[in-house]
């Protein structure tokens, strides 16, 4: 356990136990706080949308898709980032128009590093400007 808090949240939906554990490591070992579920309804059940900082999603998904996912947490926090991933090219056919600027996309397998430089961009927060005396 490390000896502070992580600076960012990140949930993970992925219907997937291996990439869901793998994606927790990965993350983790960037220092980042993570939260993993298995389905789209068990994170909108959950009731953490307003604590994490970025959202990572899986595309396909049985019930309630990484698409479907995405409009809902649109609605609710439109400045979410969110990182959509996917197994399946033809699901690219389908990207929402709504809240691009706000998400990202990564085609398994993809990169470690390349997909933490991601997470990193994503979370950044602007620095907070000083109060005047």
């Amino acid at each position: 356990m490390p000896d502070h808090l992580p600076i960012t949240v990140i949930a993970v939906v992925d219907d997937d136990p291996s990439v869901l554990k793998s994606l927790e490591y990965l993350l983790e070992s960037a220092d980042h706080g993570v939260l993993v579920f298995g389905s789209a309804a068990a994170f909108l059940e959950s009731g953490c949308l307003a604590g994490i900082d970025c959202l990572i999603t899986d595309i396909d998904m049985p019930l309630v898709d990484g698409f479907d996912l995405l409009r809902s947490v649109h609605g609710m926090r439109p400045a979410l980032p969110v990182i959509l991933i996917t197994g399946h090219p033809e699901m690219l056919d389908r990207l929402p128009a709504a809240g691009a600027s706000h998400y990202r996309l990564f085609r398994k397998p993809f990169d470690g590093q390349a997909f933490l430089t991601a997470v990193s961009d994503a979370t950044r927060r602007p620095p907070v400007s000083e109060p005047r005396s």
